[in-house]
């Protein structure tokens, strides 16, 4: 019998109501293996290659900042600056909202539609003619698709596969940027081609690769591991009726909280997020440790262009830090999960981002370009910290409602630092700050950027700080919890263990990892 003909009239996709879910099912270890195997090689691979043509999507402004973008358009590195602000006070709200309206609309269908907006106003871009053109941004559309993708992993990956899982999903962006180099340094050479400037031709490209890419997306992402059939996916299932059960009864085995898996956000989920101190923590080291990627992140082929590589160069040489940056992230964040530990491995990856920016700083001038393009590569390759600081968080939320909009935060905090508030009305910048990232490397600190590496130094460093600070607090929490339940008079431990899935980590028995 087909899994489609088990399933009723109604939507069965909330486990609550899903007969696939099984209290009391038995499987071994090579059964779930299976089911792993396959959403491994069937599912998770098209999720990477949505975040590919993301990041590609967004890499591209640093390639075509390279490409004299700037000087085509009739303005400086402030201008650039400007607009990076607006891109990222944007993107963040969007991150917010996506992730709310993903609930509503569902992970499967948001994600290919934003795809599809992004991906058409990225091939806007070849049409800009000036400052005001450029300050068009496609940060509404990209900024609800992270928080979206997060939600949707999160209905087919148990709490310890996440992290892995997620390592990739950004070690991939990495090797979109390694792509996005090395297209640009062919792509930017058509200046002139059809009247184009090169980087009109690369803003082409990519937003035609997204738009192809959205489509296919939309016939083949599935709602869950029950409706598997259909679209692109093929007519065969992907699952046999047993393993369709072991799937779902995993899950809620492993987090009771994904009963609901599909349940939207309440008020009191935004209530109970808003006063988590855990939360908060994780969100702090989000906006502090990542700081210093924002300005390498747009200036990288900028910056090795100055230590005398043409552009073409350039672009072509940001490919290896993006390439090591990828292994590097997934080997460390691997090791995390084989010891189910965070704090110290997160710790490690701050560290090498400091003395990466140290050695960057204190380089002088006259150093060899080969020997400055190593301390940029070593500061580029570091473990990138961010996918395992969400998979930590994800662990540590406790319920559906909060884990969701943690989601959106903590996307929303890793760019938030990117620009800075506006006048709209005359496009200057305003003298009151909210986000940094953009301004660190500012035109008067050019080629070298001490000042701007300065800064870096000391965001890296606090970084570092921060991640031994959550550790202590969770193992603090832990400790606090295990004394007042010892506490209790048998009835109350009852109770308690009763109300465990609806107090979420508030409640005495959920033991926090660290």
């Amino acid at each position: 019998m087909l899994q489609e003909e088990l399933l009723p009239q109604t939507d069965t996709s909330a486990f609550s109501d899903n007969p696939f879910f099984i209290p009391t099912l038995t499987y071994t270890r090579e059964e779930e293996t299976r089911v792993i195997r396959t959403l491994d090689t069937r599912l998770f691979p098209w999720v990477l290659l949505t975040t590919f043509v993301l990041n590609m999507d967004r890499t591209n402004l640093s390639n075509a900042i390279s490409d004299n973008l700037p000087a085509d358009l009739g303005f400086n590195t402030n201008t650039v600056n400007l607009a990076t602000a607006i891109y990222s006070v944007l993107f963040s709200l969007s991150c917010l909202t996506g992730a709310v309206a993903c609930k509503i609309v569902h992970p499967a269908r948001w994600i290919p539609f934003t795809m599809f907006c992004w991906g058409l106003v990225t091939m806007s871009h070849a049409l800009i003619k000036n400052k005001s053109g450029y300050l068009t941004v496609i940060a509404v559309t990209e900024g609800g698709v992270i928080p979206a993708t997060l939600i949707y992993l999160g209905s087919f990956y148990k709490g310890t596969e996440l992290a892995t899982r997620l390592a990739w999903f950004w070690g991939v962006q990495t090797i979109a940027s390694a792509v996005s180099g090395l297209m640009a340094s062919g792509l930017l050479q058509l200046r002139g081609v059809s009247g184009l400037e090169g980087w009109k031709w690369l803003f082409l490209v990519d937003g035609i690769i997204t738009v192809v890419v959205s489509v296919l997306t939309w016939f083949y992402l599935p709602r869950n591991a029950t409706r598997t059939r259909g679209g692109i996916r093929g007519w065969k299932p992907w699952f046999s009726e047993r393993e369709v059960r072991i799937a779902v009864t995993r899950l809620v085995r492993d987090d009771p909280s994904k009963r609901q898996y599909e349940s939207r956000v309440q008020w009191a989920d935004i209530k109970d997020a808003a006063t988590d101190f855990g939360l908060w923590g994780h969100l702090l080291i989000t906006v502090i440790g990542l700081t210093p990627t924002s300005p390498l992140s747009v200036y990288l082929p900028s910056v090795i262009k100055t230590f005398d590589f043409s552009v073409f160069v350039a672009n072509a040489l940001t490919a290896p830090p993006y390439v090591l940056q990828c292994c590097t992230t997934v080997l460390f964040i691997w090791h995390s999960d084989k010891f189910c530990e965070r704090g110290y491995h997160g710790a490690f990856g701050a560290a090498w981002q400091l003395a990466g920016w140290i050695l960057l700083r204190v380089l002088p001038t006259d150093t060899s370009k080969g020997v400055r393009y190593f301390a940029a590569l070593l500061v580029t390759c570091w473990p990138y910290t961010h996918p395992l600081n969400i998979a930590w968080m994800s662990e540590n939320t406790g319920s559906i409602g909060k884990r969701t909009l943690a989601s959106g935060c903590v996307i929303f905090a890793a760019n938030i630092y990117g620009g800075e508030l506006v006048s709209a009305m005359n496009l200057t910048i305003l003298d009151r700050r909210i986000v940094w990232g953009s301004q660190i490397y500012r035109a008067s600190d050019a080629p070298d950027y001490h000042t701007g590496n300065t800064i870096n130094i000391v965001f890296a460093g606090a970084a570092l700080c921060l991640w031994f600070i959550q550790k202590a607090y969770y193992a603090y929490r832990n400790r606090r919890n295990a004394e007042a339940f010892l506490k209790l008079s048998e009835e109350e431990k009852r109770r308690e263990e009763m109300m465990a899935e609806v107090k979420g980590n508030r409640s005495m028995l959920f033991r926090f990892t660290t």
